[in-house]
């Protein structure tokens, strides 16, 4: 037998609409808003200019140690001098570097000094012992 609504699919039943998803949208930032520099790299203070003679101090209080040891120290000693007076008027960087030629350099005054000392001792000492003698046979 035969059934008259065989043939009839039945519906699926009815769901209700989705509702649209939600567009996401990404959080606006206010970057802050900073002024430019009149002249310059942007962001930088310009640096003072270096005196050259502080330079000159360190350089030749080094070169008085290492190489040549009472002329480099007292050129040292000397421009380091030179350029702290200088500094106080200029308006120039580089007083770290004067103050260290002129420390280093009479460091490297006082080695002259002592290592002259000493020498004179060791020449007083062998003296004062009747000097080197020599006996030949």
């Amino acid at each position: 037998m035969s059934d008259p609504n065989a043939g009839d699919p039945t519906p699926p039943p009815s769901y209700p609409a989705a509702p649209p998803a939600p567009q996401y949208q990404a959080p606006q930032y206010q970057t802050p808003q900073y002024p430019q520099p009149a002249y310059g790299v942007p962001g930088y203070a310009p640096q003072p200019k270096t005196n050259v003679l502080a330079i000159v101090s360190l350089v030749s209080s080094l070169v008085g140690i290492f190489v040549l040891p009472f002329i480099g120290s007292l050129v040292g000693v000397i421009t380091g001098h030179m350029s702290l007076n200088q500094l106080k008027t200029s308006g120039e960087g580089g007083r770290g570097l004067a103050l260290a030629g002129t420390i280093i350099g009479w460091i490297g005054l006082a080695f002259v000094v002592i290592g002259v000392v000493i020498v004179i001792v060791i020449i007083a000492a062998v003296a004062a012992s009747g000097g080197f003698r020599t006996t030949y046979s």
